[in-house]
């Protein structure tokens, strides 16, 4: 697919990094318009107590309120397992459109059997604003956006390209970083591969901004990089590795990892665009499924 790349536009990016998660967050300007997006919100959750509370979120809503920007859009790159999606919380706050990949019906049919969800439980994305399918565009103010559909992580990963920015997800790390797991339900090492090719075929100088970083060997967090340094320098991708090396080397990894702390919770509530389960009398509540993993 030919996708409507325009190098000319050049969005401001706030990166907002939530430490308990290692998630970075984005706030995505039109310089023109001073209308904006949010990336990869992210909900606070002390797991162990059971409780919810919306300090990074305010922060998001602190510096665009203080900036005098509008939000148009609220975008999930994917169905996070490591934390719990804000959208709900900013969109009650300052609006904007909540928008995701419309494979988020395959990751609400897969975990509404994991977590015996009843009818009640929608499966087709209608929790959402918007679902967004390969090459679909959306308007930031006067900037043109696109979605690139980039399975393998997971069956519903979406990078958001916003003129010369692109916003990985978890499709790929920094390059010392790598790649991002693929042994989740519908995951699969060579489909993501062919997607990181797909991201890899934007501009050498296109601005590439990570969902994620965990510093490793003891560097300083960061999370941009461009697609010449990922195709020069990725660890798991760059240089000459084939498909056939990171599916190996992929799947070896994988079956060494141990499920991320918050999937549980995450899972829940993201499905359901950052909308926290409630029991029959309506209280929030979360279940937590016994081997179901």
């Amino acid at each position: 697919m030919r996708y409507p790349i325009d190098m000319s536009i050049r969005p401001e990016v706030s990166a907002h990094f939530d430490e308990a998660s290692n998630t970075i967050t984005y706030i995505v300007t039109d310089p023109a318009t001073k209308h904006c997006a949010i990336i990869d919100s992210v909900m606070d959750m002390d797991y162990a107590a059971g409780r919810i509370t919306h300090e990074a979120a305010d922060k998001l809503i602190e510096e665009i309120e203080t900036r005098g920007l509008t939000l148009d859009w609220i975008i999930e790159t994917h169905v996070h397992a490591d934390h719990l999606s804000a959208a709900p919380y900013i969109q009650g706050k300052l609006g904007g459109k909540i928008g995701v990949g419309e494979k988020i019906m395959v990751i609400q049919d897969t975990f509404g059997k994991v977590f015996n969800e009843g009818t009640e439980f929608q499966r087709d994305g209608s929790q959402f604003d918007a679902l967004f399918k390969d090459g679909d565009t959306y308007q930031i103010g006067s900037m043109t956006a696109f979605a690139i559909y980039t399975p393998g992580h997971t069956p519903a990963c979406m990078v958001h390209v916003i003129g010369n920015a692109a916003f990985a997800g978890d499709t790929l790390f920094m390059p010392d970083g790598g790649s991002a797991r693929c042994d989740f339900p519908g995951g699969s090492a060579g489909e993501l591969y062919d997607s990181i090719q797909k991201v890899l075929s934007l501009p050498d100088e296109t601005r590439l901004y990570m969902c994620h970083d965990y510093g490793p060997n003891g560097r300083a967090i960061q999370w941009e990089t461009t697609v010449a340094d990922q195709k020069r320098d990725n660890i798991h991708v760059g240089g000459d590795k084939t498909r056939e090396d990171f599916i190996k080397f992929r799947t070896e990894r994988d079956a060494q990892l141990s499920m991320p702390k918050l999937i549980i919770p995450s899972l829940q509530v993201n499905m359901r665009a950052g909308e926290i389960p409630t029991d029959e009398d309506g209280n929030p509540v979360l279940k937590i499924p016994v081997n179901g993993l």
